[in-house]
């Protein structure tokens, strides 16, 4: 496999915080056909950024998934430019059985920004090509930190939205993330084997396998400490969060989806049981 000819542009937005860190980082590739990746908020500066850098040649505009941060700009852009929104599918799209009744049960919204009003023009199927003459961009279905996440396959490279990123772990927020389909993408990237991945969020990372692997690990360990922490005494979410996390209270309601995501996936392995229909307040115990 042969490393695309040009680096991409990168734009980022003004939205830094917490959970974006510096802010969402916005890709141009192509010279006569330019291909966005993750337009990024409403942002009058940003999306006058964007058109500005396309040159008069967006063609298509690819958006990783239906977080805020990365989808609510593309209907602007899709109309001022003619360019097609292209994504795995709605916000919900591709949302597991579990999630789905976790939903249903009042669980609506995963703590970060669901646009719920995201629509693409077309939906891209797993391995999907879509090609110009200026780039080729294979579209892989990777969920876990949102069901209908795609990384882009750019040559040796992929752009990995919010899959991997070099300063933070990915929060894997229910009842959008699930914690098995996160290690099942993550295996993928390994096997994929890429040069180099560029997340939506921070720096390029150069050497993606022990980062990947360093992700994972951290995964595990977080489970084990759930483990420990219920063999003391049984407890829910939000009871967990506060025992293990050490963090400001803002991120804390964070903490509780990402503990969350472990005790469904410990609960369908049978390693822990709940009583009742699942919530976010059901209280687990080691089975």
């Amino acid at each position: 496999m042969h490393a695309p000819a040009k680096e991409p542009l990168r734009i980022l937005a003004p939205n830094p915080s917490p959970l974006t860190g510096p802010g969402t980082t916005t890709f141009l590739i192509g010279q006569e056909h330019v291909a966005v990746i993750d337009p990024g908020p409403d942002d009058d500066a940003h999306l006058g950024a964007i058109i500005d850098a396309g040159r008069g040649r967006i063609s298509h505009i690819f958006v990783t998934h239906a977080h805020l941060d990365h989808s609510q700009g593309a209907p602007r852009l899709s109309r001022l430019t003619g360019a097609p929104i292209l994504a795995f599918g709605t916000a919900t799209e591709g949302r597991s059985a579990i999630n789905t009744r976790l939903a249903a049960s009042g669980m609506i919204h995963g703590g970060e920004g669901l646009d719920m009003d995201f629509a693409p023009d077309i939906s891209l199927h797993d391995s999907q090509q879509v090609q110009t003459p200026d780039w080729s961009l294979r579209a892989l279905h990777t969920p876990g930190h949102a069901a209908g996440h795609l990384c882009l396959e750019w040559g040796d490279t992929i752009f990995c939205g919010d899959l991997v990123m070099d300063w933070s772990s990915t929060l894997i927020s229910p009842p959008d993330g699930d914690l098995a389909d996160y290690f099942r993408s993550l295996d993928r990237l390994v096997h994929l084997a890429p040069a180099r991945l560029l997340p939506a969020h921070g720096a390029p990372i150069e050497d993606p396998l022990p980062r990947i692997a360093e992700l994972a690990r951290h995964r595990r360990d977080r489970t084990a400490q759930i483990m420990a922490a219920l063999r003391h005494s049984p407890d829910n979410a939000a009871g967990l969060a506060r025992r293990l996390y050490d963090i400001p209270e803002p991120l804390i309601p964070a903490a509780e989806r990402n503990v969350l995501s472990h005790l469904i996936a410990l609960s369908q392995l049978g390693a822990i049981d709940f009583q009742g229909d699942l919530t976010a307040n059901s209280f687990f115990s080691i089975s």
